[in-house]
């Protein structure tokens, strides 16, 4: 008797955001123009998002200003389903 096939795991989507752009220096994350970022796009896990950052990276390796980054999304939601404090003075 065949063994019934078990549905595969499904896995959690955990949302991040690959974006860069050219910095007003190399010593801070200030971006020169906003509106010229560089939106690479939305990945489902965070090993798609480096893969994207990685090749994103290494076509700019000429321009010492340019950089990317991959910003973890999903905690954004995990963070609204924590109670919100009020900070005291």
């Amino acid at each position: 008797m065949a063994k019934p096939k078990s549905k595969p795991k499904h896995k959690p989507q955990l949302l991040h955001l690959v974006f860069g752009g050219e910095l007003t220096t190399t010593g801070d994350i200030e971006f020169k123009d906003l509106s010229k970022l560089d939106i690479v796009g939305m990945y489902p896990d965070f090993a798609q998002a480096k893969q994207a950052w990685l090749g994103k990276a290494q076509s700019t390796v000429d321009n010492a200003q340019m950089r990317y980054f991959v910003a973890h999304i999903h905690r954004l939601f995990e963070a609204e389903e924590e109670p919100q404090q009020d900070d005291e003075d």
